[in-house]
């Protein structure tokens, strides 16, 4: 049986000695939403086009916008699960078991910043470029399991390399999100190596560490 009560953490990815309990207007997955709203990668997002626009007066759906309508979406759906989980364990309403819909929606918000633009063709021109094109002389610099995910990439696992990796410049723990939201934005939890024949995996070699956490 599920512990709900340890399922769903607060905690901050890279701020871990500071993990305490807030007392604040805004819950912590509440924060972490707000954090991506205002981040320059998710206003970025404006320019990749989700649907080309035909000619005339037809609206641009990007990814902006359509990340946007995905997090009401998730939200409302969060928050449905929520209602029909407190209502099986009441014993459950002061826990985290609230905030799902939060969660969701943060995670929803995040789901396509890794993508790139043309979404799955970007990737497949990304990965062409290293199997068949300039980027084939750096395979004798990488080792089998980093040349699987240059040759096979993937916006999911470029989006928790995003979120988690301390760019240069950077502050440690990429985004500093908690631990639920990273968690819910993995939608595949295995790493290219172990993808076999399936084309989408979770994360990197590089981030297989801060997945483990």
């Amino acid at each position: 049986m599920m512990n709900w009560n340890t399922l769903i953490s607060a905690k901050r990815f890279g701020l871990e000695e500071f993990h305490q309990e807030r007392r604040e207007n805004r819950s912590e997955f509440q924060r972490d939403y707000d954090r991506l709203v205002f981040s320059a990668p998710f206003r970025r997002l404006q320019n990749k086009t989700q649907v080309f626009p035909l000619p005339g007066s037809v609206f641009v759906h990007n990814r902006l916008t359509h990340s946007l309508e995905v997090s009401c979406v998730g939200r409302s759906l969060g928050n449905d699960v929520s209602k029909a989980l407190i209502a099986r364990h009441p014993e459950l309403q002061g826990s985290y078991l609230t905030e799902i819909g939060s969660i969701v929606s943060a995670a929803c918000l995040a789901h396509d910043l890794g993508n790139p633009p043309f979404g799955h063709s970007g990737e497949r021109a990304i990965s062409t470029f290293f199997s068949e094109g300039k980027g084939m002389p750096l395979k004798e610099q990488l080792t089998p399991a980093q040349w699987e995910d240059l040759t096979h990439f993937e916006g999911n696992a470029n989006a928790f390399r995003l979120l988690t990796h301390q760019f240069a410049g950077r502050r440690k723990g990429g985004f500093v999100l908690t631990y639920s939201t990273l968690a819910s934005i993995v939608k595949y939890p295995f790493s290219s190596s172990l993808a076999g024949k399936k084309s989408k995996f979770g994360f990197f070699i590089t981030e297989e560490e801060s997945f483990r956490r």
